[in-house]
Parts: structure tokens; C-alpha cells; sequence
């Protein structure tokens, strides 16, 4: 029989009670709205709420309500160690909780979704993006010879990329590193790439952490900022964590804390 998550099992046992009860496990009653949300935290999860399904639930409480009993019976829940792992998922229940609370009582509004959006996107506008590719090697003497050999059309970029660089990423793809902004890059290597003209090679080999590189700029667009309904939801997520760190900060300093 399949086994449900501890955690999802913890947050439905710590439902509120209810009048009605569904079933009793010696002498002890399961209620109704306990199972009821027990099902309901599963099904969030994926799962579709089945006569098969409600069968397995109840089947995991009453082998999991008999097992805590007889826990319980023998005083294991006294356990130092049991009670600090108790005391650690109560913790961890409670700051979900508090957090969840937050989130209902704070809602991010579609003007707020707007305002930073527009905020994003006037801070971004002004940008390009660049498409590049590269050859990476180890030395600078290695670079340097390679360099002038593409320069003298002894061998293609391309072909130099594929026999030389020892960047798998883009090695196979003639060096093609794609369209994005310089800030993908390296400082070194970003600062070369707003150097170049469309269509030029770097004047000399460029050094990084990585070892040294030779820099063609094939093409250059302003940066198009992706409309809102696409980055909606990303950009929600981002908007929640900043409020819920804000919050936890807010928290932090009316904590008196002594050490």
C-alpha cells in the first residue's frame, strides 16, 4: 500500500477538529474535517480524488493512528531526541503557517504586478543583447597563433572552434554562444564583447577564469522585454519572496536577541 509524504500527514493531523467523527481507533476519534483535508492537501499534489483514493487515506490513518498510540504507550515521544524533532516539525508547521497568514493578509494586487513591471522594464529598455560565439583554450600562446590564423583565413572560425575549444557547451555549435545580454558573461569577456563591432574578431585573445578566448560578435539587437502576461508569474514569485523576506527582516529587528 502506497505510503503518503510525514509532512502532508503532520499538516492534516494538525487541522482543526470537528463535532463529526468518522471513525474512532481505540477510543480515540478520527474526525471527519481531519480526513477531508488530509484528502485535499493530497489531491493539491497531483493526485485525483478516487473511492481508491480515500480508501489508501483511510487505510494510512489507522495503521499510522495505531502506531503513534503505541508510541506513545511506551513513552518513545518522551525521548529526548523524539521531542527536539517534534519540537523542530512544530517550529517548522507554525512558520508555514505564520507565513501563509502574511501572504492572505498582504496580497500582491495586478497594479503592483504592473508597477514593477513597468519599473523593470524602463530599467532595461535602454539595453542590448549580443550574439557571439568563441573558441576557448587553455594558453595564451595557443590563442594568440589561432587568432592570427582566422585573421588570415588559414582556417574558419568554425572549424577552429570545433577542433580547438575546450568549451563543450558551444564547441559543436561553431562557438555559438546565442543571443543574450553582456551581463551573461564574465567581466573580462562582457566588457570585450561591448567593444566590438558587428562582424569583428577581438583584437587579442581575452583572459578569464576560464582560460583565454577569441571573440567574434556576429550581431547586436536592442533588448526586447518580454510582455507582461509572460513573465507574470515569475515575476509574482520573485515579488513574493522580497515581501516575505522584508517581513522576516521586519521580524528580526523588533527580536530582542541575546548570546
Amino acid at each position: 500500500m502506497k505510503r503518503f509524504a510525514a509532512l502532508t500527514l503532520a499538516c492534516a493531523l494538525a487541522a482543526p477538529l470537528s463535532a463529526k467523527t468518522l471513525m474512532t481507533i481505540n477510543g480515540q476519534d478520527i474526525s471527519q474535517e481531519d480526513f477531508d483535508t488530509f484528502i485535499e492537501l493530497i489531491v493539491s499534489q497531483g493526485a485525483a480524488d478516487t473511492p481508491e483514493l480515500r480508501e489508501r487515506v483511510k487505510e494510512e490513518l489507522i495503521i499510522r493512528t495505531v502506531a503513534v498510540q503505541e508510541a506513545e504507550r511506551k513513552g518513545i515521544d518522551k525521548q529526548t531526541e523524539v521531542e527536539q524533532e517534534l519540537a523542530l516539525a512544530r517550529q517548522g508547521i507554525l512558520v508555514r503557517a505564520l507565513l501563509d497568514n502574511y501572504v492572505k493578509e498582504n496580497p500582491i494586487s495586478d497594479a503592483d504586478i504592473k508597477e514593477e513591471y513597468e519599473r523593470l522594464k524602463a530599467q532595461n529598455e535602454a539595453g542590448k543583447e549580443y550574439k557571439v560565439r568563441h573558441i576557448l583554450v587553455e594558453g595564451k600562446e595557443e590563442a594568440e597563433k589561432l587568432l592570427a590564423d582566422i585573421r588570415d583565413k588559414k582556417i574558419s572560425f568554425a572549424d577552429a572552434a570545433k577542433e580547438h575549444s575546450i568549451d563543450p557547451g558551444s564547441k559543436n555549435n561553431e562557438g555559438s554562444l546565442g543571443w543574450g545580454p553582456s551581463s551573461n558573461y564574465v567581466a573580462p569577456f562582457a566588457e570585450a564583447v561591448e567593444a566590438l563591432d558587428v562582424g569583428g574578431l577581438s583584437a587579442e585573445p581575452v583572459e578569464s577564469q576560464f582560460g583565454w578566448h577569441i571573440i567574434e560578435l556576429e550581431d547586436e539587437r536592442a533588448l526586447e522585454f518580454p510582455p507582461l502576461e509572460e513573465v507574470r508569474p515569475q515575476l509574482e514569485a520573485l515579488m513574493r519572496q522580497s515581501q516575505l523576506s522584508a517581513y522576516q527582516e521586519e521580524l528580526l529587528a523588533g527580536a530582542e536577541i541575546k548570546e
